[in-house]
């Protein structure tokens, strides 16, 4: 067995949150949070996971603040799960790799789910990277440099 390995001190910043997302379950958990889910047997229900395995990734979203458990709605003795703000952050990532798959892993006339504007029944404009003038940016358009550190700290 490959024993994975942390991106915690990674200077990317690519790599350094795939400690907390970087397996395709923990997203889709983070999906169905955005889609209302709250308990642990409703996102078994949805993703057919094992216990043990969905109880990991609850237990690792937690830990890095993705999620927060809260006591159930109903006043039962469950709990619920909840995206924190540092997990409703995770909002734009998802629409970008919907977005993504819409485009390069369903031909054209398959049918597939899509995201509406709650309020005009409209589909979510695509999403586009702009330069601070306002210029659409495309790969070649930008470089990646390390970034000064903050005022007041040692680098």
């Amino acid at each position: 067995m490959v024993k994975r390995t942390s991106h915690k001190d990674a200077d990317c910043p690519v790599a350094r949150p795939l400690d907390a997302i970087g397996d395709w379950w923990s997203l889709l958990i983070i999906r169905d949070a955005f889609d209302g889910l709250k308990r642990f047997g409703e996102f078994q229900k949805s993703l057919g996971l094992a216990k043990n395995i969905l109880s990991a990734r609850l237990k690792n979203l937690v830990n890095h603040g993705i999620l927060d458990t809260i006591p159930a709605s109903d006043g039962s003795a469950y709990q619920e799960y909840v995206l924190t703000e540092k997990g409703r952050g995770l909002f734009p990532l998802l629409v970008a790799l919907r977005q993504w798959g819409e485009d390069h892993f369903f031909q054209p006339d398959e049918s597939h789910v899509t995201l509406l504007d709650r309020e005009t029944g409209q589909p979510v404009r695509r999403l586009e990277l702009r330069s601070q003038d306002g210029r659409l940016l495309e790969p070649e358009d930008t470089v990646v440099k390390r970034a000064p550190p903050p005022e007041g700290e040692k680098g």
